[in-house]
């Protein structure tokens, strides 16, 4: 197998997202709209979906469109085994299921992350090897109400991993900063080897009418294309792809989340004339699905194991659109585009409510040119401990945002999920047209809620002391506290005392080893007692 790990620079004139922006570019618009899950919930990961250009005789050209969790967030290219289990904002493990044809297509190889002591079936690491993440929740339980609830249960503080010598056909993660005392130093090098994160977009919502513009890279010459539209989707379970025929793998802490390895990814393919007029193409139906367990990129035909009358799944996982007398479920629209003047600037950008872990947020939409015509796309990103200006935007960490389009002048919100309480953000957001030209960056700051007395996750010092809500010995104690001590009126009380002073020791004790090392001793006995109670 060829190796190629790749670089920016040696990107830069491959890609079209790296190059300088052109006053003239040919344009390839793509219109389509996520279905609605066939099941509940239907959890952040479940839609997933590339796009790439190739010649008619199967060359690869560019990638044209790529949600955000493969091609920012590194979905394809994690720590940890392929089939872990999922749920709500946690897809533990690399998901090479997700596009095995457009990963087999590109190629492109990247260096493999892996966990840093070598162990891809463990969920639990030590805490000198973790850091708090900042994109990605805790796993959950299936009897946990956040499960139901579709939400957040916290931030995690786990291993970022390292590059090792396996390749891998998807990106590392590109929205990670290096926390110097627990991360790998390779973790440094994730956010320069992944080419993606500026054609990166957020997961469109469901039943609402997506639009994608792509600005082809200077030179590309006039001719017959053909567009290729990869769908995957989490959960899309069926008679032939079951949870029953795909369980959750025999591993510690296999109990957390669900078996996900539904139905695999499907194909659309639409032939495009890129040329100096315009150019429509429509599908509405799929031609194929890729290898169920990602290992080659071949296309399957069309067969009965795919779902093709259940809304929201297999075939269907893309709604029908309506539009002209036509049924459709991806539309292309190929065509030049003269302009050099980029957006005008988001304006009165400004906090509406903040709480502990969520903010929304408004401003005034800008106009495609200064302030006419509609922009085609946002960008969020943050800082945590600094201000984002011009110069740092594009080295701030992005977020999975989605804010729909709107003419100039209209007041538009969007809202910020996940945030740790009594933390100061920065908050920078700036448009792009569909030339790629991009208006300068509108900044606000805010600060989240301090946490309530009383508003806790779980087992606060434990978690500090051994880096992991899911140790072993912090499921020891928290199985005592649930199964003991809130069963009697002075358990609960003693439960809510700890619940008022918890936070403030474990603050302390998580930025600390020495003061890590002591609570492990003070608890070992603890636990160890538990262990011979069972």
């Amino acid at each position: 197998m060829r190796r190629l790990y790749v670089l920016p620079a040696v990107l830069a004139g491959a890609l079209g997202s790296a190059q300088a922006e052109p006053a003239t570019c040919q344009v390839i618009d793509l219109e389509f709209m996520p279905a609605a899950s066939h099941r509940e919930p239907a959890f952040a990961f479940d839609v997933q979906m590339v796009a790439w250009l190739e010649t008619p005789q199967g060359q690869f050209v560019d990638t044209v469109y790529i949600t955000q969790a493969v091609g920012t967030f590194g979905l394809g290219n994690r720590p940890g085994r392929f089939d872990f289990c999922s749920g709500p904002d946690w897809p533990y493990g690399r998901r090479t299921t997700t596009f095995p044809v457009w990963s087999h297509k590109h190629g492109i190889e990247f260096p493999q992350v892996e966990f840093q002591n070598g162990n891809d079936s463990a969920l639990s690491h030590a805490s000198t090897r973790s850091s708090n993440e900042l994109h990605y929740c805790r796993p959950l339980k299936r009897e946990e109400p956040q499960w139901d609830a579709r939400t957040c249960a916290s931030l995690a503080h786990t291993d970022k991993g390292a590059l090792g010598p396996r390749p891998s056909r998807y990106p590392p993660r590109s929205d990670l900063v290096v926390m110097q005392e627990d991360d790998a130093t390779s973790v440094g090098m994730y956010r320069v080897l992944n080419p993606f994160d500026a054609i990166s977009r957020a997961t469109p919502p469901a039943n609402t009418v997506a639009a994608v513009s792509w600005p082809a890279p200077n030179g590309l010459p006039p001719g017959d294309y053909v567009l290729w539209v990869e769908v995957a989707r989490e959960f899309d379970h069926n008679a032939t792809y079951s949870e029953a025929r795909r369980p959750r793998p025999e591993v510690a802490f296999g109990d957390y989340g669900a078996p996900y390895l539904g139905q695999p990814s499907v194909l659309y393919k639409l032939p495009i004339e890129v040329s100096a007029g315009e150019s429509f193409a429509t599908t509405a139906d799929y031609v194929g699905y890729g290898d169920p367990d990602g290992l080659d990129g071949n296309i399957r035909p069309p067969d009965t194991t795919i779902n093709t009358s259940t809304p929201g799944s297999g075939a269907l996982r893309l709604g029908l659109i309506s539009a002209n007398g036509e049924m459709y479920r991806i539309r292309a629209h190929s065509y030049p585009e003269t302009d050099g003047i980029p957006p005008g600037i988001p304006r009165k950008l400004g906090v509406v409510d903040v709480t502990q872990t969520t903010a929304r947020l408004e401003f005034i939409a800008p106009g495609d040119d200064g302030n006419l015509g509609n922009v085609t796309q946002y960008e969020v990103r943050m800082l945590v401990g600094g201000t984002v200006t011009e110069d740092n935007f594009d080295a701030a960490i992005p977020l999975a945002v989605t804010i729909p389009v709107s003419a100039a002048g209209v007041v538009q919100t969007f809202d910020l999920h996940a945030l740790l309480p009594d933390t100061s953000y920065s908050i920078g957001l700036r448009a792009f047209d569909n030339c790629r030209n991009k208006s300068k960056v509108a900044t606000v700051e805010l600060t989240t809620l301090e946490r309530k007395v009383g508003q806790v996750d779980a087992c606060f010092v434990a978690t500090a002391a051994y880096g992991s809500a899911m140790a072993n010995d912090v499921e020891q104690l928290r199985g005592f506290r649930d199964r003991v001590l809130r069963q009697s009126v002075l358990g609960e009380l003693a439960v809510s005392a700890y619940y008022t002073i918890g936070p403030v020791l474990a603050g302390a004790i998580g930025e600390s080893e020495l003061l890590r090392s002591s609570a492990r001793g003070f608890l070992r006995p603890i636990v160890e007692r538990l262990r011979r109670m069972k």
